[in-house]
């Protein structure tokens, strides 16, 4: 296989390498030991083998060794003694046999090593894995395994050698990359997002979710996102087996009020307050081999963020009016949309838990720092409409693109984010004749959210009280206009919108200059007026007024 001498470094199997089994006819020649059948390969001859046992097991290495000189007479078996207290325990192992790999101080350019991954218990397996794959031991990996029921006399079976240099597979690597993209596709709920920055803080979140159970911090204005988040997290964990046993348990901090904060979080027992006539687990309880997600983290009392602290730390907590710890075990993922640096300076949130959630912490950005992320969303939302009312939904190109540059102007606020969004999509839907959204329920659509966001920004200026100007000159031409003007331009439109043609709007303008003979032509004092701002009576008028 090699120029250089080759070495297996090989655990002894107390089961798999041991000879028949009492009362059975066979011999142990007439069965598949994983050590002594790699010895039986013409293709492969190790001038040397580390048995690794433990001094306990000495007469099966004794057996083990005889039976392999016997079969490879060129082979060196050089027994190493090692000992596990507890095979089980991953630290144990792990330490032991790394202090095997540093002390033989192994050279890989010198000798051609391979180390054995059949035998030994699934921990010992997994601990020789982590020292090829770190390069403690500078090898590759061998497999053994029985024959084939064809070939069942041949003792020797077959093996495989697994170099870890996966650029080596490409097949491996494109499952993995295959994996890794359903993960992230996953948390992205299928959205096919191009945002570079929130593309790559998924693929961070992915990889966090799946190697750690540490707290996960989620920030971000509201309606960004960071519920849905937690839930596809979640589904990722139980996915990849992460989380087999326990639930997702969701709770909004901010609905948590005085003494039953408490309660709702860490229950209490019966008779533990006036009115606590049956004891409560509480939702840390619920959350036990599960994730736990508390959003508006920020929300929760000083009291109970201490609390929180010493159940995120010591998974126990002390229900109200219990002398007696309880414990669980959960995941946690923390949302909220304030800065929690700030709250803690001012004193509303303790320094040491933020220090605790802070470990892994992923800024959500707003819609509006996601344009490139708008259509994408907006097929999206336009799919889920079309799921959740039994049939299809679409826009009219016309429509689509009026929209489109509606929601990727940076003059439109998007207060609530997706909320907001996905609001927008349901209400033009809904409305939409056929399921077929057209360029006016675009529109309409459009003039609602801007009326909507001007009132409640409440600018001082006041100009989310002037509709008619608005929808006659949008949001950024207004905001040029002076307040005085402002008035009087909203009250001329008022009374334009409401007249059948512009001398009857004059006549209604100028009543006063016109009895006083002070008027000499109302409808060209309209004409004049509308024409400062470049508007015509054509654009606000036109309509009859209200009897």
């Amino acid at each position: 296989m090699s120029a250089r001498p080759t070495t297996i470094i090989s655990l002894l199997g107390v089961q798999m390498d041991a000879g028949a089994r009492r009362g059975s006819s066979r011999t142990r020649w007439d069965r598949w030991r994983p050590t002594v059948s790699l010895f039986m390969h013409d293709d492969l001859e190790p001038e040397r083998l580390l048995l690794l046992a433990d001094p306990r097991d000495g007469k099966l290495a004794d057996e083990v060794s005889a039976d392999i000189e016997s079969v490879s007479p060129n082979t060196e078996v050089v027994r190493v003694p090692v000992h596990f207290d507890d095979p089980w325990d991953f630290a144990e192992v792990y330490g032991v046999l790394r202090d095997f790999a540093e002390g033989r101080g192994f050279d890989g350019d010198a000798d051609n090593l391979l180390v054995h991954m059949t035998t030994g218990t699934h921990v010992a397996q997994i601990c020789m894995f982590l020292l090829v794959e770190s390069g403690h031991i500078p090898g590759r990996l061998i497999q053994s395994s029985p024959p084939r029921r064809d070939n069942g006399r041949d003792m020797a079976g077959e093996f495989t050698v697994i170099d870890l240099d996966l650029s080596r597979y490409d097949r491996l690597a494109a499952r993995f990359e295959e994996e890794r993209r359903v993960g992230v596709d996953l948390l992205k709920a299928g959205i096919d997002t191009r945002n570079a920055q929130f593309n790559g803080m998924i693929e961070r979140i992915e990889r966090v979710a799946l190697r750690s159970n540490d707290p996960i911090l989620l920030g971000g204005a509201t309606g960004v996102g960071k519920t849905q988040l937690a839930r596809r997290i979640f589904d990722l964990k139980v996915r990849q087996g992460g989380m087999p046993a326990g639930a997702l348990v969701e709770v909004n901090c901010a609905t948590l009020r005085g003494d039953q904060a408490m309660s709702a979080l860490f229950g209490h027992v019966k008779g533990a307050f006036t009115g606590a006539n049956e004891s409560r687990d509480g939702l840390l309880r619920a959350a036990h081999g599960g994730l736990l997600f508390l959003d508006e983290i920020g929300e929760l009392g000083l009291d109970e963020q201490a609390m929180l602290l010493r159940a995120i730390e010591e998974k126990t907590f002390l229900p109200v009016g219990s002398d007696t710890p309880v414990s669980s075990a959960f995941s946690l993922i923390a949302g909220t949309n304030r800065d929690l640096a700030k709250e803690v300076r001012e004193g509303r949130f303790r320094e040491d838990l933020l220090a605790r959630i802070d470990l892994w912490t992923f800024e959500l950005p707003s819609l509006q720092k996601r344009p490139e992320d708008v259509e994408p969303n907006l097929d999206y939302e336009l799919s889920k409409k079309s799921q959740s009312d039994g049939r299809r939904v679409t826009m009219n190109r016309e429509a689509r693109d009026a929209f489109l540059r509606f929601a990727k102007d940076p003059s439109s606020a998007w207060r609530a984010n997706f909320r907001d969004f996905s609001a927008a999509i349901t209400r033009m839907a809904t409305l939409a004749e056929g399921g077929r959204i057209t360029r006016q329920g675009a529109d309409e659509e459009c003039d609602r959210l801007k009326h909507m966001w001007s009132r409640l920004e409440g600018d001082s200026a006041g100009r989310g009280s002037y509709p008619k100007a608005m929808a006659a000159l949008g949001e950024d031409a207004i905001e040029e206009i002076d307040l005085f003007d402002l008035v009087q331009l909203e009250e001329v439109l008022q009374v334009c919108a409401t007249s059948k043609t512009m001398s009857a709007a004059g006549r209604a303008l100028f009543a006063a200059s016109r009895a006083k003979k002070a008027s000499s032509n109302d409808t060209d004092r309209v004409r004049k007026y509308l024409a400062r701002f470049g508007l015509t009576f054509k654009d606000v008028g036109g309509q009859p007024a209200e009897s």
